[in-house]
């Protein structure tokens, strides 16, 4: 077992763990800690693919923005028994189990015995060569004058980020007068 793998199942065992966590704990808080954690193991998963960009954007929106706004709303909108059984358990628990079970077989049956599996190519291992930096092959691809560029797509998106946050702005604004 090459260091890869055994990184791979130490990673994907936290994960799995954590992921259990988020919806097993009492506590909405805890559960939100928890799914920091599933968030840093999935940009772990995206690191040993050597998506260093995705996994960059999953620690900094995920770990980061997202769970700090989980955060912040079950701060403001739940006043009483924050810490102590926040988080009731659902009666219907066997139906979610039954189902992912049958999600989990599906998945296992397209992986293994499929017709439409996907098949190793390259080297072997299924990863992007050594040489190929994608993060730098995703800036060329936003700004390089000699080929195709979505730089106009990218600015017509930061202009409608734009266009809604001076609209939510607008609205906060007549409500407060």
């Amino acid at each position: 077992m090459d260091v890869a793998t055994l990184l791979f199942w130490i990673v994907a065992v936290i994960l799995v763990g954590a992921a259990l966590m988020v919806v097993m704990l009492r506590s909405v808080v805890h559960s939100a800690l928890a799914l920091v954690v599933v968030f840093g193991m999935a940009a772990g998963i995206y690191l040993l693919l050597n998506a260093e960009f995705i996994a960059i954007v999953q620690i900094l929106i995920y770990a980061g923005a997202v769970t700090i706004l989980i955060l912040f709303a079950l701060m403001l909108t739940r006043t009483e028994n924050i810490n102590r059984d926040s988080n009731p358990t659902n009666r219907l628990w066997w139906l979610a189990l039954i189902i992912c079970v049958l999600v989990g077989a599906g998945t296992i049956l397209a992986v293994t015995i499929s017709p439409h599996a996907v098949a190793v190519t390259g080297n072997g291992s299924g990863q992007i060569p050594a040489n190929i930096n994608n993060v730098v092959r995703i800036g060329q691809l936003l700004y390089s004058p000699s080929s195709y560029s979505y730089v106009l797509p990218f600015e017509i998106a930061s202009l409608v980020l734009l266009v809604a946050i001076v609209g939510a702005i607008v609205i906060g604004r007549e409500e407060d007068q």
